[in-house]
């Protein structure tokens, strides 16, 4: 009896760390990979916020689909492009950094010196994590200093892998580690000319400065562009931090700690959501940051859920990296070289997850590049109830800069 229940525990033990994705069936090379200290000195950081919000906006812009909610996480995205970057050459290269916003050495030391302040701040709100996985059948030789780059500024983590279905559990189950649980199987498959994964993965969880009492959630309508009239939860409370500009007035929520906040931002009557989101800059959105008014607002945000997941291939060529992505123009022999043709960007599939609810928010996402061979109340009181489609925001408020970009257009979806 007592060897069957001593089996019975070193069974469940084994289920619990598999379940916790401690083990990967990948082989992790971080010995071999040299991390140097570096520099993570800013020389501008107002220039890099807004540079990085300019990204943002654009890439935000770039996924809107008329009539469907939308969910990207900018920096997720930004993390996973710069680590490609430094693999990048020639006009390869000048394109990412053109669209990223900034030189390379520029763009690595602006994200160090980020993901640095993060672990110095209490609470652990918001969590980075990157990996690069390289195919183990020896048709890719990778340049030491790419590895040792991405090392050394972003901390990421190498693993090599026969990129069959163990390498796709693998991935998925990182990315799930990293990211809470709220990112599953974003890796469907692996293509047979993939040879490389760099891959970024966030979570942001935060508790509500004040959180709702059950008092404060009531039913009521919200409704969509259509006319469409959907019956949810809204939190109800009086907030004090106003935000308007010719096209929209806003309200920002803080979170436990002060650090991040919750903006949302309604289109004016006769402003559709589109019209606004599509008029938006990084300069616009970090004057609206900037110029939070001390008025007490009466407000009405829905609990809601979205998720998104797609492929940003086109959308980035569109922004302008466009060499990246062709087998004959791709520049990234700063990375490696293959036996069987030139590297370049096959695919970058992004997957994105939010609740927000009486606690607070949850929040994930992740970002994988796909490289293929070949004050006192004032009097005054505004009223903003988001019962109609509205565009809302995760903003690092020390940064100014977007964690999360959304838009609530139906709340069933």
């Amino acid at each position: 009896m007592k060897k069957r229940i001593l089996a019975l525990l070193l069974a469940l033990t084994a289920l619990l760390l598999s379940a916790c994705g401690g083990q990967y069936q990948a082989q992790d090379l971080m010995a071999d990979v040299r991390a140097q200290p570096v520099s993570s000195v800013v020389q501008d950081p107002e220039a890099d916020a807004l540079a990085a919000t300019e990204f943002s906006v654009r890439l935000f812009q770039a996924c809107l689909t008329e009539g469907e909610n939308t969910l990207v996480s900018p920096l997720s995205v930004l993390y996973a492009l710069a680590m490609t970057a430094n693999g990048a050459q020639g006009e390869t290269l000048a394109q990412m950094e053109a669209v990223l916003g900034l030189p390379l050495e520029e763009l690595n030391a602006c994200l160090c010196s980020y993901r640095q302040t993060l672990t110095e701040r209490e609470g652990g709100q918001l969590n980075i994590a990157n990996s690069i996985w390289l195919k183990d059948d020896g048709s890719l030789q990778v340049n030491e200093d790419f590895l040792n780059a991405n090392a050394s500024w972003y901390d990421a983590g190498v693993y090599q892998a026969p990129f069959d279905k163990s390498t796709v559990q693998d991935i998925n189950a990182w990315v799930e580690d990293h990211t809470g649980g709220l990112i599953q199987d974003i890796l469907d498959d692996i293509p047979a000319s993939a040879v490389l994964y760099l891959i970024n993965a966030l979570v942001f969880d935060a508790q509500w400065q004040n959180v709702y009492y059950d008092y404060q959630v009531q039913k009521g309508t919200f409704t969509k562009e259509d006319g469409t009239r959907q019956e949810t939860e809204f939190m109800y409370s009086d907030e004090y931090a106003f935000l308007e500009d010719d096209s929209a007035t806003g309200v920002m929520k803080n979170y436990e700690g002060g650090t991040y906040a919750f903006v949302a931002l309604l289109p004016k009557e006769g402003v559709s959501l589109a019209e606004y989101a599509a008029s938006l800059t990084g300069e616009r959105v970090q004057n609206l940051l900037e110029t939070v008014q001390n008025v007490k607002v009466d407000t009405a945000i829905p609990k809601f859920r979205s998720e998104y997941t797609g492929e940003l291939s086109e959308l980035l060529q569109d922004m302008g990296i466009t060499d990246a992505f062709d087998p004959d123009l791709a520049d990234f022999s700063a990375l490696g070289e293959t036996a069987n043709g030139p590297l370049y960007i096959s695919r970058v599939l992004h997957k994105t997850f939010l609740t927000v609810d009486e606690r607070g928010t949850q929040a994930g996402a992740a970002t994988i590049v796909e490289a293929s061979e070949g004050a006192a109340a004032p009097e005054e009181v505004k009223t903003l109830y988001l019962d109609r489609p509205f565009l809302y925001m995760i903003v690092d408020l020390e940064t100014g800069l977007p964690v999360f970009l959304g838009t609530a257009v139906d709340l069933d979806q």
